[in-house]
């Protein structure tokens, strides 16, 4: 017997997970989410799920009571014996910390993939990992869009002089998609990270003199790095600067930087919710058709594959 599936949505992002229901002619599930005096998270869900493809919608971006509210959602649905749980995370968190790089450090990516596989969750679907290697962390089937195909409309039509820039040498695959959907040449930023939050501009592989130029990431949180490579980007010759970044983390000092950066449009999408930021040469686009496709997909047990075709390179 097919009991159909529920989409329910934590606190992080509720305004993509109702786009996301609504695209699926749905409601978001009931659920009940408090917290204690203390601040400790308890959570009930509303209506019977026995049964039940149930997928849970939750970015885990900070605060980390985001990844907790996930975790037990996630842990709620088993013991009401959803048929299969799939996790939802427009925008997956820690995954920055994906190696040893250090002695003495932890390896969040891995802890978060094994808490949320203990939790019980049965699959995980997100977009724009900050390293796709994370996919392998996972014992459990992994989904993972491209964000490319949310930017391209908006996109395709900015300038006939475009060039695609990566900011780093591991931000090359994306940036390579993009180049490949706008028939733009790629170039590559050479930069060294001496700690945190902070980037030293080492050279800039390729032109951009007279170019006008669209700088692509995954992620962006204090803008430092962002904006460092605008500015070296300007003292190379480059005309107008474009970004396309998929996660907008935005922390600390980032809306100033970007306010005085010479930037003309930094476009966005709205994985993580960014309401209660303002700032003129934001431009946020809609993500929820790109789940509600892929969620229709999953349910019905077929591939994802078509949504990120073009991707591939």
């Amino acid at each position: 017997m097919d009991n159909g599936y529920k989409i329910f949505s934590g606190n992080s992002n509720k305004a993509l997970a109702e786009k996301i229901a609504r695209n699926l002619g749905q409601e978001l599930g009931e659920l009940e989410l408090k917290k204690f005096s203390d601040g400790e998270i308890w959570v009930k869900y509303g209506e019977n799920i026995r049964g039940t493809e149930v997928f849970i919608i939750q970015s885990t971006n900070p605060p980390a009571e985001n990844l907790m509210e996930l975790l037990i959602m996630v842990d709620a649905a088993k013991r009401a014996s959803a048929k299969r749980i799939t996790v939802v995370m427009p925008y997956f968190g820690y995954a920055r910390q994906d190696r040893k790089d250090q002695p003495r450090v932890s390896i969040t990516a891995k802890l978060i993939a094994n808490v949320i596989t203990v939790a019980g969750a049965d699959r995980v679907l997100t977009m724009d990992l900050h390293a796709s290697q994370i996919q392998g962390f996972f014992d459990i089937p992994f989904d993972h869009l491209y964000g490319s195909s949310i930017f391209v409309s908006a996109l395709e039509n900015l300038s006939d002089n475009l060039v695609v820039v990566s900011p780093d040498v591991g931000g090359i695959k994306i940036a390579r998609s993009y180049a490949k959907r706008l028939n733009a040449n790629l170039i590559v930023i050479d930069k060294r990270r001496p700690k945190q939050n902070m980037v030293e501009i080492v050279n800039i592989i390729g032109e951009v003199e007279d170019k006008d130029v669209l700088l692509v990431d995954d992620l962006i949180d204090t803008a430092g790095t962002f904006v460092g490579a605008i500015e070296a980007l300007k003292q190379n010759g480059a005309r107008r600067i474009f970004g396309a970044v998929t996660h907008p983390l935005l922390s600390g000092n980032a809306i100033e930087r970007l306010k005085g950066a010479p930037i003309e449009k930094l476009f966005v999408t709205d994985s993580i919710d960014i309401s209660d930021k303002a700032c003129d040469n934001i431009e946020v686009l809609d993500s929820s058709w790109l789940f509600s496709e892929a969620i229709e997909m999953i349910y019905k047990n077929e591939s994802i594959s078509s949504l990120f075709a073009n991707d591939k390179s």
